[in-house]
């Protein structure tokens, strides 16, 4: 079943799914099925360690079948199943529990079908006693149409060249790190493409272009789920959509009601045979306030065994925290709340005070790739001049095996002599840096600091 699943994902057009259409819709637009009652799994549950006298801050510890995370938590970036530049035993030294794994990456290449062959991608990527958590495919199926200039269905064209870029939270690295991706280069096929994967979206699913070799593939509800069973992640997502950055009230709205309507399908397509893994819901809405209130709502009426708060957050911090104190006292408190993409330092430590207990972003690790260090007084930039004589340790204070060993003059020298080795140990001080940062957290969060 799961290699039928595989292949269909690649499959020229889509297959349709009779027999799993979505449910009738209210007149909101909102699925109303009879849902099962949600109750804790033995394989998967939320332990709440202590809860601050002062905010919504929170400790506790998620359970899943592979192992423990520990939270707030930081939850690495391995796109392809693995992080760039650093070896799991390191990664896992340095604090790391959870990893995220793109599961569209995945299907591209080597396929989920290779992956369950092998045993599901925790015996594939070789470890087999930590949890992982992989996404639905769609951000990446959006963010590829959005960043190839494909408008969706109600959005304006931008107005100017760097409209794009003003979409970017001001919390995210900056357009300058973030970069040309290595795939723009494989994007572009044909001069009648425009360099985009051609997107078509329905609601059946959406239909687009491998980044990897321009062929065909069909995303839906159904087909992501069995592909994340395929692959065997402890969490999985369901499809949504994500709206792009120029999209309209109406088109928002629209979108909405195509991404709860995509959840519910994806939910009970997955309560068929939960295979031991945990399924959050995606909260939905942009900035509009009435649209995040009904998709918290709604999402918590269905047995979803957490949530993750994604879409749009806004330009500005001060924008994600007001949303966040916003839309996380509608949630249950007995389910654990992901923060999806946003992972920074100085984001982290504001947003556990609305309670959110995990957090997922490629940004520390692509910010060491790119020559940034994260330190307790602040960004570092190991090109600099001033760096070249100084031989004290990244950190003051750091344990981790990257400032107890190496010299900021030695990483300087590595840095301007392009040697690869550096690449994984100013990533592998950013992925310490963070999971000190979270443990922090934890202890104040202890002890009613914050």
């Amino acid at each position: 079943m799961r290699v039928r699943a595989a292949r269909l994902l690649r499959s020229g057009r889509p297959r349709p799914f009779a027999s799993l259409a979505p449910p009738p819709l209210d007149a909101g637009g909102v699925a109303t099925p009879r849902w099962p009652e949600w109750s804790p799994r033995d394989f998967f549950h939320f332990e709440l360690l202590h809860q601050s006298s002062r905010s919504a801050a929170r400790v506790g510890r998620i359970h899943t079948p592979h192992g423990a995370i520990d939270t707030p938590g930081f939850v690495p970036v391995g796109t392809n199943g693995a992080l760039k530049f650093v070896d799991f035993d390191r990664a896992d030294a340095a604090g790391m529990q959870l990893m995220f794994a793109n599961s569209y990456h995945l299907l591209v290449h080597p396929g989920a079908d290779v992956v369950a062959r092998a045993g599901g991608l925790h015996t594939f990527i070789g470890r087999p006693h930590a949890p992982l958590i992989t996404d639905s495919g769609g951000f990446q199926v959006f963010s590829l149409a959005h960043q190839g200039e494909v408008l969706m269905p109600g959005e304006a064209p931008p107005r100017e060249a760097g409209s794009r870029a003003e979409a970017a939270a001001a919390y995210e690295p900056p357009s300058s790190l973030k970069g040309a991706r290595p795939l723009a280069a494989r994007l572009k096929y044909a001069q009648d493409g425009g360099g985009a994967p051609m997107v078509k979206l329905s609601e059946d699913g959406v239909q687009l272009r491998s980044y990897r070799d321009g062929q065909m593939l069909f995303l839906s509800p159904e087909t992501s789920v069995d592909a994340q069973k395929a692959l065997g992640a402890d969490i999985i997502i369901p499809l949504d959509e994500l709206p792009g950055p120029h999209a309209d009230g109406a088109a928002l709205e629209r979108s909405l009601r195509r991404t709860h309507a995509w959840e519910a399908r994806s939910l009970r397509h997955h309560l068929k045979a939960p295979q031991r893994q945990a399924m959050y819901g995606v909260l939905h809405g942009g900035l509009d306030e009435r649209l995040r209130r009904e998709s918290a709502e709604w999402l918590c009426s269905l047995p979803f065994d957490g949530f993750a708060i994604g879409g749009s957050l806004g330009k500005e911090r001060a924008q994600m925290l007001a949303l966040l104190r916003f839309v996380t006292p509608m949630l249950p408190h007995e389910r654990p709340v992901h923060l999806l993409g946003i992972a920074d330092e100085l984001s982290i430590p504001e947003a556990v005070l609305s309670g959110i207990d995990t957090f997922d972003s490629c940004w520390p690790t692509r910010l060491g790739r790119h020559g940034t260090l994260l330190t307790r007084s602040g960004r570092m930039r190991i090109g600099k001049a001033v760096y070249r004589d100084d031989y004290g340790p990244i950190d003051e204070g750091c344990d981790g095996f990257v400032s107890t060993n190496y010299s900021r003059a030695y990483l300087h020298h590595l840095w301007k002599a392009r040697e690869p080795l550096v690449h994984g140990l100013l990533t592998l001080h950013n992925i310490k840096f963070m999971m000190d940062l979270c443990a922090n957290t934890r202890s104040k969060i202890l002890a009613n600091e914050i």
